[in-house]
């Protein structure tokens, strides 16, 4: 039998055929590289990874697609090399910001405040939309910077320098953080338009205030509820309101007639 490589370990599989595990040690941590069946891969992965963290000359941008090694790992690797820290998330750090890698071309950028979070968090991604499961759940990443999952960009949200990618806090202007809530100028001052969905738009209506605005819209749906509407519709969180003034602006809110006469057909 060959003598394993520099770099790789023979393991076994469940039904006893032999496959090679490559891993290395590097400022006395021992990182996993990957597995392959044939042993001779397998060093080329271990040689690849023993390269990036040895040669400083070697860039992300370096990374071609026959690489032995995997752009995930890769970006792990050089990371760990350039600024001491090793995640198993494909993170690049630079002084104030972090990228989140998912190829050579796409990423996100995240604040350092983020780190944290999604260093120890994989990103999904499924028809356009990035999760993190958390607790057991799938979260979409856009709704931790106060994106709705029905936000439209332009009109509920913008990225200010033009960068759909960049998700830095500084960087994401929330126009319409509730539920049926929309900013509309009325004389040259905002104010809330509310309007909620039953057969068509029904307009609750227009408020000083966001917070006006969005207690209207829970007021709506109590409603059309006790109308017996029967749809889920999602209430607004008001974080940050005690429950007495949330009481008081509750039942000193009008709404629309059609609303406290409607009837459910």
């Amino acid at each position: 039998m060959n003598q394993p490589l520099q770099g790789v370990y023979t393991a076994k599989k469940k039904d006893g055929s032999q496959y090679y595990r490559a891993s290395l040690t590097y400022r006395n941590k021992h990182i996993s590289l990957g597995s392959h069946n044939d042993m001779k891969k397998a060093h080329e992965i271990y040689c690849t990874g023993s390269a990036l963290l040895n040669d400083s000359s070697i860039r992300l941008e370096d990374y071609c697609e026959d690489s032995p090694l995997s752009f995930a790992k890769w970006v792990c690797l050089i990371n760990f090399r350039d600024n001491g820290l090793y995640f198993s998330s494909p993170i690049y750090i630079r002084p104030r910001f972090f990228y989140y890698y998912f190829s050579p071309t796409e990423f996100f950028i995240f604040d350092k405040d983020d780190l944290f979070y999604y260093s120890s968090r994989r990103i999904s991604r499924r028809g356009g939309h990035y999760f993190v499961a958390d607790y057991g759940m799938q979260i979409n990443i856009m709704s931790r910077y106060g994106i709705k999952n029905y936000a439209v960009e332009g009109r509920d949200y913008r990225f200010i320098n033009g960068n759909q990618n960049d998700l830095r806090y500084e960087n994401i202007e929330i126009f319409n953080r509730f539920h049926g809530v929309s900013a509309v100028q009325e004389k040259g001052r905002t104010r809330y338009l509310v309007k909620i969905h039953v057969k068509g738009y029904v307009k609750v209506g227009t408020y000083d205030t966001e917070t006006e605005a969005a207690i209207a819209y829970n007021k709506a749906i109590d409603l059309l509820k006790k109308a017996g509407v029967d749809k889920a519709y999602s209430p607004n969180y008001m974080e940050g309101i005690a429950p007495d003034v949330y009481a008081g602006l509750y039942h000193s809110i009008q709404v629309s007639s059609r609303l406290l006469d409607y009837r459910s057909e």
